[in-house]
C-alpha cells in the first residue's frame, strides 16, 4: 500500500522512523542519479560519524540532583531529589551526566570519474542538523566550506522540526525545502512545499557548462521505498504526527486519513 500523503509523509518524520528512511532515501537517490551521469561522473555514499549530546525531548525530566538512599528493605533507590541540608549529611550523592551519543549521517557526493573532483555534495538534512549543538555547528561548516568552493550543494530538508538553514530571503516560509546551490554563485534555487503538496522535481548540477544534468524526483522514488521498507505496516495514521501538524493541516490529514479508511 502507497503512502496516502501527496507527497512527503510526516510519519516518517518520528524520529523512531527517521533514520531508516533517511539511510532509504540516500540509496535511492543515489541509484536514481548513478544511471543518469555514468560514464563521466559517479556516485559515491558517504557518512559522517560524530559524538554529539544527547537529545531529550521537553517532556523528559530528568533530576539534576539525587541521592541513593537505603530504603527499609534494604533496596537502593536513585530517582529520590534531595535538599542542600541532605547533601551536606551524605557523603557520596548520585548525579547523572549526559552521555554522548553516536551519530551517523549519510550523504552523497558526485565525483568526476579520473579525478575524483569533487563536483556536486547531496544533504538530506537529519534532526541534529536543525536543532543546536555540535550537529549543527558541524554542518554548517562543512556548508559554508562547501558555499565558499566551485563545488555545486544540494540541500533536501524533509523535517518541518528545527530551525531551517540560512538562506537569504524575504521572508519565505514552507514545511519543507529543496536548495540547489551551483559553486562560486550566491544566487540559489529554493524549491519550498508543504504537507499537501507534491514534492517537486529538481536537477542536480554538474561542471559549468555540462548541460546534460540529472533529474531527481523524490515523490517518485518515495512509493518503492515505503513498500520496500513495509511502512504501511508500521505506521499508525490513527494517532497524531510527530512532530504535529499545525492545526489546518491536522484536519485536513484527518479527513483525508478518513477517506482512505486509515482511521
Amino acid at each position: 500500500m502507497p503512502s496516502p500523503f501527496p507527497g512527503m509523509d510526516p510519519y516518517l518524520e518520528n524520529s523512531s522512523m527517521w533514520p531508516d528512511f533517511h539511510n532509504r532515501l540516500i540509496v535511492a537517490i543515489a541509484d536514481e542519479i548513478s544511471a543518469q551521469v555514468r560514464p563521466r561522473y559517479y556516485v559515491a555514499i558517504e557518512k559522517r560519524v560524530y559524538l554529539s549530546e544527547p537529545h531529550t525531548p521537553d517532556s523528559f525530566r530528568i533530576p539534576d540532583v539525587s541521592v541513593l538512599g537505603a530504603s527499609t528493605n534494604g533496596d537502593v533507590s536513585d530517582d529520590s531529589e534531595i535538599s542542600a541540608t541532605e547533601v551536606a549529611r551524605n557523603t557520596a550523592v548520585a548525579v547523572r551526566v549526559p552521555l554522548p551519543e553516536e551519530v551517523r549521517e549519510g550523504y552523497l557526493e558526485v565525483r568526476e570519474v579520473g579525478s575524483d573532483y569533487l563536483i556536486t555534495a547531496i544533504e538530506v538534512l537529519s534532526p541534529s542538523n536543525k536543532r543546536p549543538g555540535r550537529g549543527r555547528q558541524m554542518y554548517e561548516d562543512k556548508r559554508m566550506e562547501l558555499l565558499g568552493t566551485w563545488t555545486n550543494l544540494v540541500e533536501i530538508d524533509l523535517l518541518r522540526a528545527g530551525q531551517p538553514m540560512r538562506i537569504i530571503s524575504n521572508g519565505i516560509h514552507s514545511d519543507y525545502r529543496i536548495l540547489v546551490t551551483r559553486g562560486g554563485r550566491s544566487r540559489a534555487m529554493l524549491y519550498p512545499f508543504g504537507v499537501r503538496q507534491s514534492i517537486p522535481k529538481f536537477s542536480v548540477p554538474l561542471r559549468r557548462g555540462d548541460h546534460d544534468e540529472p533529474m531527481v524526483d523524490i515523490g517518485g522514488l518515495l512509493p518503492g521505498i515505503y513498500d520496500r521498507a513495509g511502512y504501511d505496516l508500521m505506521l499508525n495514521y490513527a494517532e497524531d504526527a510527530v512532530p504535529p501538524l499545525s492545526d489546518a493541516d491536522a484536519e485536513w490529514a484527518d479527513n483525508l486519513l478518513k477517506a482512505r479508511s486509515l482511521r
